[in-house]
């Protein structure tokens, strides 16, 4: 295998093609934020909107725990869409290219979220109402299935060495930037009487996602393939069934990514039951939204900084040490919630954020991408990736059932975000070093582990 100094790339042989690539790189990264922006704004926004809002609107009424339970059930259904849409798009982008998939799924994710808004609710329409939302949010997830692995693909693809892990990093400084998003656009939903905010202050914020669809679209739309993958093409080197053939010559990978993307139920039981839970004790909604736009201001920042680190030492020192300490810190983030102690609370969600998740969040574009050979790249790293995403789809209503509307039982949920995090330990151990590894060997030797 050979070796890099970490910035020299011998593909690249003049200073020109040297500044083309890295403004090819620019743009992917671009692109990646955009789109990172648009999908996890969508998704928060209904994050949120579960929480604060739709077991009013959209079920019976009745006993509250029980509407609680039924609105994440629908936040829930669309992780389990997500597997599906990596197979689908996953599929389209090693066979026809990644630009064309990644622009079909912004218009998905963002043409649902602006219908969402526009629905009736269980008062006007009855039970219509919550199918058409469980409709329009299957269509969220088959979209969310295949962005992140579609865009940290391409971007890594188009990254030079010894910069793979930073350029893909902007996905998820997009996704954090889609949190704040989606956190500043509900305060004044927040603020508003119950009245308003129930019969139309709510739609506000899935019809704003219209501004962001429009300005990643135009971006997105002005990307090229990356060359690596051109190169399979033009050579008819691709693969027919590319979802088969991963899982036939890349069985160790796809279980490495599936292990390690349970990292990602630290964020979303965060942002989801820690809210509702904060609620229930008494802590204002207001409050616990300024508490994620302070952790993922900050993580918009340190995300690139772990990436740039993990470009230096490595992917697995970073990956490890972040998952171990979002396992520590999280008792004590429950803790401070119980307690109402909220600078504390301030403190742990800050620290989690933008300091232990950031590190193994910033990493897994790039190491997961890398796991895997160009021909089947999208699929393994989509497909792998919606494991995790899909227990973390349900760890809200499960931790919500757990906790059965006790304060001081927030045992529960944190042992679901401690255990999660072992199971990534388990495959970050197990993966491969790959950030020395030149782009065209990437997963040529899928039987190792090292």
């Amino acid at each position: 295998m050979a070796k890099f100094s970490g910035m020299t790339d011998p593909d690249v042989k003049t200073p020109e093609e040297q500044a083309r690539r890295l403004k090819r790189a620019k743009k992917a990264a671009l692109a990646a934020f955009l789109g990172g922006a648009l999908e996890y704004y969508d998704f928060f926004v209904y994050a949120t909107a579960a929480s604060l809002v739709f077991s009013k609107i959209f079920f019976p009424a009745g006993n509250p725990t029980v509407a609680l339970i039924s609105s994440f059930a629908t936040f829930g259904v669309a992780y389990v869409a997500r597997p599906f849409g990596a197979v689908v798009f996953g599929h389209l982008g090693d066979r026809l290219g990644r630009k064309n998939t990644l622009v079909l799924t912004l218009v998905l994710m963002g043409g649902s979220t602006f219908l969402i808004g526009a629905l009736p609710d269980f008062h006007a329409a009855g039970y219509i109402a919550p199918i058409l939302l469980v409709v329009l949010r299957l269509c969220q997830g088959l979209s969310a299935g295949a962005e992140t692995a579609g865009a940290s693909a391409l971007t890594m693809e188009e990254s030079p060495v010894g910069r793979r892990a930073f350029f893909p990093s902007f996905s998820m400084s997009g996704i954090s930037t889609g949190i704040v998003l989606a956190s500043l656009v509900f305060l004044p939903v927040a603020a508003m009487g119950e009245a308003d905010r129930l019969a139309w202050g709510w739609r506000i914020p899935f019809w704003c996602s219209l501004v962001v669809l429009v300005v990643a679209y135009l971006v997105r739309r002005s990307l090229e393939e990356p060359e690596v993958f051109e190169e399979k093409a033009e050579h008819n080197d691709l693969v027919k069934l590319p979802v088969a053939d991963m899982f036939k010559t890349h069985t160790p990978q796809f279980i490495q990514v599936a292990l390690m993307s349970f990292e990602t139920v630290t964020n979303t039981f965060m942002q989801s039951f820690g809210l509702a839970y904060a609620v229930s004790v008494g802590i204002p909604a207001s409050t616990m939204l300024w508490v994620s736009i302070v952790g993922n201001v900050i993580a918009i920042g340190t995300q690139p900084l772990a990436a740039m680190l993990a470009d230096r030492f490595g992917r697995k020192p970073l990956f490890i040490t972040g998952i171990i300490g979002s396992a520590v810190l999280i008792f004590i983030y429950f803790s401070s919630i119980s307690t109402k102690n909220v600078p504390l609370v301030f403190l742990t969600s800050t620290l989690i954020t933008a300091g232990t998740y950031a590190m193994s969040n910033a990493i897994y574009p790039a190491w997961f991408a890398e796991l895997f050979n160009v021909r089947v790249r999208y699929s393994g790293m989509a497909i792998g990736l919606q494991i995790g995403i899909l227990c973390a789809g349900f760890t809200p209503l499960l931790g919500t059932a757990l906790v059965g509307g006790v304060p001081s039982n927030w045992g529960p949920a944190a042992w679901i975000v401690a255990g999660s995090s072992v199971l990534a330990l388990i495959g970050a151990i197990w993966g491969r070093e790959t950030f020395r590894t030149p782009i065209h060997e990437l997963g040529n030797r899928v039987r190792g582990s090292k």
